[in-house]
């Protein structure tokens, strides 16, 4: 079985409405925060690196990172003898802004997939669509230009109206326009099937349960099957892939 690495951040955060609020930091603070957590045995392999790099949600907030959508996509991955690896870069209360500062560390090792959930928390804070997608964009660059063959896939979230409905319909909009011009892979909507459902919920009403996050891994899977399921793989071998993890 491969083994995922993960990251962990320990940090004293006051819980914001959404993800959970941080404050911002120089990347040479960030970088010294993530070289002293705990990090497990990294194990030197020719496997392919997937790296989730994202939020809270990412990093299953509430939970053991073990329940959380990173380790579940390392499951199915061992399940189809794919040989890769996932990396866990979610950081709770992260920013657009926040996750532009420390993702040139970050890309320091090689990716070959890079997932980018960010965004959520600018959204509940109101933070401008322009600053957020231009945040957004800044970092599609950036690991463009660190490997261009690495595969981008971007999760696409939604806010409720709480800022008022254009600005939510802007901040929906602004994820397949990403994708769109950036010619990138697009999740349509990560929570979808789990957002405004109190049984998959944490008490906060915007994390989700261990049986929440089952449902994220099916919708990061649907889109990620596509790309690291050989093109010799069975239109039936695919879709069967695509099955509920337990």
């Amino acid at each position: 079985m491969l083994k995922v690495l993960k990251f962990r951040y320990f940090l004293v955060l006051l819980l914001f409405v959404g993800c959970g609020e941080t404050t911002e930091k120089k990347p040479s603070e960030a970088q010294a925060e993530v070289e002293n957590t705990d990090k497990e045995e990294e194990v030197s392999t020719d496997d392919k690196v997937i790296l989730f790099y994202g939020n809270s949600l990412t990093a299953a907030y509430g939970l053991d990172v073990k329940e959380g959508f990173p380790n579940r996509i390392q499951q199915k991955l061992d399940s189809l003898g794919l040989d890769y690896q996932v990396i866990n870069s979610g950081l709770s209360g992260e920013t657009t802004s926040g996750g532009l500062n420390r993702l040139d560390w970050v890309l320091n090792q090689p990716v070959d997939i890079f997932v980018l959930e960010l965004g959520a928390n600018d959204g509940l804070r109101g933070i401008p669509i322009a600053e957020t997608m231009n945040n957004l964009q800044e970092m599609i660059d950036m690991v463009k230009d660190k490997n261009p063959d690495t595969k981008i896939v971007l999760a696409g979230m939604q806010i409720p109206p709480n800022m008022g409905t254009d600005y939510a319909s802007q901040f929906k909009a602004m994820y397949p326009a990403l994708a769109e011009s950036n010619n990138i892979y697009l999740i349509p909507f990560l929570l979808e099937g789990v957002a405004g459902n109190p049984s998959l919920n944490l008490e906060d009403g915007i994390h989700p349960t261990a049986e929440g996050q089952r449902i994220v891994t099916n919708n990061v899977w649907k889109i990620l099957k596509t790309i690291v399921l050989p093109a010799s793989v069975s239109e039936v071998t695919k879709d069967a892939a695509v099955e509920e993890l337990n």
